[in-house]
């Protein structure tokens, strides 16, 4: 069943507020999914020259303070990391991708969600609500952010496995349905150089997506062609740098709002999740239509 949010800020009060809102839009999807909780928050722009990864560890016992010393080392500076429960945050002064490949290679023991200059993805299994008093979602203050909520039905229930799924830099998906071509789509993406960490067909999606933007698509351009490649059902909500994107396929069977103020766009699962927010009862609200692109980015906004 599984509950997707999006929330993307048009002022200063909701940029200031935005983990608030993001905490109260993802509780009122618990039931739509109570096995796991994930949020990707875009946020403190990393300095120049620099970037900065979202790290996993499963040993709650973790001693961050040694990859910050081992990145250190490796790339001149060492960083304080930002630990949040199971997750840590480091600004390293090199390229996201370099920063990324060094920490997979070398540390096989740690999962890097994230990777960029500006997103945080943080998930973990449980309750949403617990999920968000865990990581303390109530503090950020952001751009935009997606949340999803998982029930899991195809595959195990694992952070891992959780959403939202990032194969790119900035880049993060978060989907409710499922998709039938995955296998044989996951396999022509690694002829692409295209890697993936789970089974599940939510990172093929994310996947796919990266893969035609590295080859040269407008976000707009990608989401379209999922409309001809992948095979399934879906609702996709999907994170850049700039702003997030919401695609429902042609049939349209999975469930989706959305609705816009002079503050804010949010996108929900059910209405419930939106009507939290404030002037959510003056916004215009309206069912996205099966097959088109919506697209909201900082410089068209």
């Amino acid at each position: 069943m599984c509950g997707i949010v999006g929330l993307f800020a048009k002022s200063p009060k909701i940029e200031e507020r935005l983990g608030v809102h993001l905490a109260a839009m993802l509780s009122q999807m618990n039931d739509r999914g109570p096995d796991s909780a994930g949020v990707a928050v875009y946020r403190d722009p990393a300095p120049s020259g620099s970037s900065k990864l979202t790290i996993f560890s499963a040993d709650p016992r973790e001693d961050w303070s040694v990859l910050a010393d081992e990145l250190g080392r490796e790339f001149g500076s060492r960083s304080e990391p930002g630990v949040r429960a199971s997750h840590a945050v480091f600004v390293v002064e090199t390229d996201a991708a370099d920063a990324e490949a060094w920490v997979r290679a070398n540390r096989p023991d740690l999962r890097v969600m994230s990777a960029g200059s500006v997103i945080e993805i943080y998930k973990e299994t449980g309750l949403p609500r617990e999920f968000a008093e865990e990581f303390r979602l109530t503090d950020f203050q952001g751009t935009h952010a997606l949340g999803h909520t998982r029930m899991a039905t195809e595959s195990r229930v694992t952070t891992e496995g959780s959403h939202p799924f990032s194969t790119g830099l900035n880049l993060c998906l978060v989907h409710n349905g499922s998709l039938s071509n995955h296998n044989r789509l996951r396999e022509n993406l690694r002829r692409e150089e295209i890697g993936f960490q789970t089974e599940n067909d939510t990172e093929v999606a994310a996947g796919y997506l990266a893969w035609r933007m590295r080859e040269g698509a407008t976000l707009e351009q990608a989401l379209e062609g999922c409309l001809s490649d992948l095979d399934g059902f879906y609702t996709f909500a999907v994170g850049t740098a700039d702003g997030f994107a919401v695609l429902r396929d042609p049939i349209a069977c999975k469930p989706a709002v959305l609705a816009e103020t002079d503050e804010w766009v949010a996108m929900g699962s059910e209405w419930r999740a939106i009507s939290v927010l404030p002037g959510s009862a003056d916004a215009r609200m309206w069912e996205p239509e099966p097959g088109v692109v919506y697209v909201w980015e900082n410089e068209l906004v």
